[in-house]
Formats: C-alpha cells, sequence, structure tokens
C-alpha cells in the first residue's frame, strides 16, 4: 500500500518507550511516516531514540502527580491483593474459568481503572486533537494507553497493542467478561467499559469492545509464553534498544578469578525504570548487599546494575562483583551463563532470545507470569518476593549454574523467539492489515 502514518502512543516510562523503537525505526526505513506520542516530560526521552515525538498530555510528570494525590507523601508500594493470583498467570486459554467475579473486580477496580484514569484521562483530548489534524492510518498503543485507542477509533484509524510483557490486562478484561456473565442483571458494574463509553461519546462514538483488545495485537513473546493471546496476534522477533550506548571497556576482559577461562559471568539487573523511579524499586539495598555476601565466594563474576546513590550505601563490594550504574543488555547478555532481575521487559525478552537462564526475583506487575513460565518450560527459576534472602538466591543460581537442563530449555525457548520475523519482516503484514481494518472502520 502507499506510505502509512503511524503513531506510537506510549506511558512515560522507558521500559515502555524502548520495546516499540526497533518496530518504529523498522517502519520508517520502509517509508512511512511515524511519530510516537508521550507527555511533555517524556519527549526528550523519546527523541533521544532519533524518533519524531508529539507533545500530548499534562505538563506535570507522572510522578508529580502521583506525589500530589498523595499529598506529597512518598509513592505508594505494590497494591497486593487479599487472594491467590495463580489462575490470572495459568498459561493459555482453553477451559478456563479464570478469576472469581469478586476477584476480578476487586483488580479492577483497584489496579487497572483507576491507572487507566491517571494515565489517560488528559491525554485523550489532545491525542483526539491531533489525530484529527494529522490522520494517521494506524495507532500503535502501549498496552496501558487507552487513550490511544479512543483517538483512534474517532478518526477511522486501525489500532493495536504492542505486547513486550504478559498481557495481563487483556487477560483481566476475558476474565471479567466470562464472570460478568454469571452475575444477575442490574449487578454487572463495567466501570472500564464506562470509561471508555464516556470518552467515546463526546465524540460522537460508540463504545465496542475492540477499544478495549485492540483490533489486533503485536506480541514478542513466544506462544508457549502468552497469557491468553489476542485473536489476531501478529509475532514478531523482541529486538532490543537501550537509549545511548557504549561498550564498557572491561565488558571483554577476562575475569580476574581462580579459574578465569571458565568462570561464569552473572547479571544481577533491576532495569531501567529502577533508575527512573528510585521509590519504587524492587530491592533494598540491604537486601541487595545481602545477596552480594552470599555469593561472594562462587567462582562467578556478577555484574549487578544499580543507581550510583544506593552503590554508595553498599556496606562492600567482594572481589568477584562488578558494580556499574547501566550497562546495554545487548551487548553484555550474549557474554552471560544466568540473568537474575526483577521481572521486567527488557530482562526477560533480552535473556530469552539470547538463551540464558534465568532467575526472578522481584515484583513486576507480571512477574508472576514469569515465574509460572519459567517453571513450566524448565528455562529458570524464581523467587518469591517475601521469600527473597541472599542464601536462597544462592542456592538458585548455583542451580543454575549447574544444572544443564536450564541452559537446554532456555535455548529451546531461543529458537521460538528467533523463530518470529524482525521488525523490519513484519511490515508488509502491518502494510496489509492496516488497509483492512483502516478501511473497515471508515
Amino acid at each position: 500500500m502507499d506510505d502509512v502514518r503511524v503513531l506510537f502512543v506510549t506511558m512515560p516510562f522507558k521500559s515502555h518507550l524502548q520495546p516499540m523503537v526497533p518496530l518504529a525505526w523498522a517502519l520508517r526505513a520502509a517509508g512511512h511516516e511515524v511519530q510516537l506520542a508521550g507527555e511533555p516530560g517524556f519527549v526528550d526521552t523519546i527523541t533521544e531514540s532519533g524518533l519524531t515525538a508529539v507533545s500530548v498530555g499534562p505538563d506535570e510528570t507522572l510522578e508529580q502527580r502521583l506525589r500530589s494525590i498523595r499529598g506529597g507523601d512518598d509513592l505508594p508500594g505494590p497494591l497486593v491483593p487479599p487472594f491467590s493470583l495463580d489462575s490470572l498467570y495459568a498459561m493459555g486459554d482453553e477451559h478456563r474459568d479464570g478469576l472469581s467475579w469478586e476477584g476480578v473486580t476487586w483488580l479492577l477496580d483497584n489496579l487497572v481503572v483507576p491507572r487507566t484514569w491517571l494515565l489517560n484521562d488528559e491525554m485523550v483530548d489532545d491525542l483526539v486533537a491531533y489525530c484529527r489534524s494529522w490522520q494517521p492510518d494506524l495507532v500503535l498503543c502501549d498496552v496501558l494507553a487507552h487513550a490511544g485507542a479512543v483517538a483512534a477509533d474517532v478518526v477511522g484509524a486501525a489500532h493495536a497493542r504492542t505486547v513486550f510483557w504478559f498481557d495481563v490486562n487483556l487477560r483481566l478484561r476475558h476474565d471479567f467478561l466470562r464472570a460478568q456473565e454469571r452475575q444477575p442483571p442490574g449487578e454487572r458494574p463495567d466501570m472500564l467499559r464506562d470509561w471508555y463509553a464516556e470518552w467515546a461519546g463526546k465524540y460522537g462514538r460508540e463504545f465496542t469492545e475492540e477499544l478495549v483488545t485492540g483490533q489486533f495485537a503485536v506480541n514478542v513473546l513466544p506462544e508457549r509464553c502468552r497469557l491468553e493471546p489476542h485473536e489476531r496476534t501478529l509475532s514478531m522477533r523482541y529486538v532490543p534498544y537501550n537509549d545511548r550506548s557504549v561498550v564498557p571497556s572491561w565488558l571483554h576482559e577476562t575475569p580476574r578469578a581462580p579459574h578465569a577461562s571458565r568462570t561464569p559471568r552473572v547479571l544481577m539487573t533491576f532495569g531501567v525504570s529502577a533508575r527512573q523511579w528510585t521509590d519504587l524499586q524492587d530491592m533494598s539495598v540491604e537486601q541487595v548487599q545481602k545477596i552480594l555476601d552470599s555469593v561472594a565466594d562462587l567462582d562467578i563474576e556478577l555484574i549487578v546494575t544499580v543507581p550510583d546513590e544506593a552503590r554508595a550505601q553498599l556496606r562492600g563490594v567482594p572481589e568477584n562483583t562488578r558494580i556499574v550504574n547501566f550497562v546495554p543488555m545487548d551487548l553484555i547478555l550474549p557474554t552471560c551463563s544466568a540473568v537474575i532481575h526483577h521481572g521486567g521487559a527488557g530482562s526477560f525478552n533480552g535473556s530469552l532470545v539470547h538463551g540464558i537462564p534465568q532467575l526472578v526475583i522481584g515484583h513486576s506487575v507480571d512477574a508472576p507470569g514469569k515465574r509460572v513460565a519459567l517453571r513450566q518450560t524448565g528455562a529458570g527459576l524464581s523467587i518469591a518476593p517475601q521469600d527473597i534472602t541472599g542464601p536462597r538466591v544462592r542456592e538458585q543460581l548455583t542451580r543454575l549454574l549447574e544444572d544443564d537442563s536450564f541452559r537446554v530449555a532456555a535455548g529451546r525457548l531461543q529458537q521460538e523467539a528467533l523463530a518470529h520475523p524482525i521488525p523490519s519482516a513484519l511490515v508488509p503484514e502491518l502494510e496489509r492489515v492496516t488497509a483492512e481494518y483502516r478501511s473497515r472502520v471508515g
């Protein structure tokens, strides 16, 4: 088809923007017009990727809005549901009853809907106005960017969800609809539908379920690691993008260790969000210190990424450990024998495409799903946040390094991940589905 205008809509988190960049560049390299919409305070982060930014939403940053809501107090920690989430993270959707009505409505009312309001309410008008002016053909949305779906629907653009992690929101939506059918008439409130319907109605549109789920999805996860895929899912290989990167001088040095020629390198990282949102770090400095102490005598080279302010608080760094503020994942992962991480998209997906056994020890939103996937595929291990101790991490890390079955299983997942088309190879399919949905909706 002719040149396509593509608008990406991202939330103000590097961990949400960075996976989009390779696809955005692939579309641009194919001759299409590409722009990325984000909050004003996030525009510089977008333009650092070399792509064109569109400023939408409030001047006040998300962190400032959160602090304003809480009266200047520290940012809240993760909200823990008063029930098990095992059902939410079961792989696949066949013969699935899902969460109870009470469980799914608690999650929606306490997590999904408030986040939808906070992240999207002040973006919708700006996005609609811009889309009416620029007339994109395709809008590719961060899974939290509900405003993008509204704007796309108003101008008749095709729109899709970009999925770089376990799609908890889609799973919750399907769970909710199944549970809702079992409720008596008149007792079926749907706050997410109400949010979409109100905004759609403002612009003369009606609610459809496609507003919530997208018309299709672009997903980088191997099929065995997908919670509940969209009915129309386009698979894409995960390609890491790490912002401005420089090869560290130490990266290819021989480790200083008794058996340097065969000393395994282990990366322990807590992701870019830990540097961007210091109040929401997964691991305390004291926990990191205890882990370092517990593995200090192992014949490994441990690379640990922590912010500079946290590094200054460590009591001591063992001889087998190197502390760095940041290291590009695509550079270090090929040199690693194992990765310890918090469950973030970059760490998980990067380890998958490089066939590296993983130990997940954090509480990112979809970390429970990653723990399930690693257990079922045999590609890694995990420790629940409440069970993290230095000796426990040492025990699990030793298993990863000594039991070759984890490397073999990680290799199988790697082959599945690498079988997906690279972003440039996906472009023709995106052109086709854009023409299909764009013409269908107007």
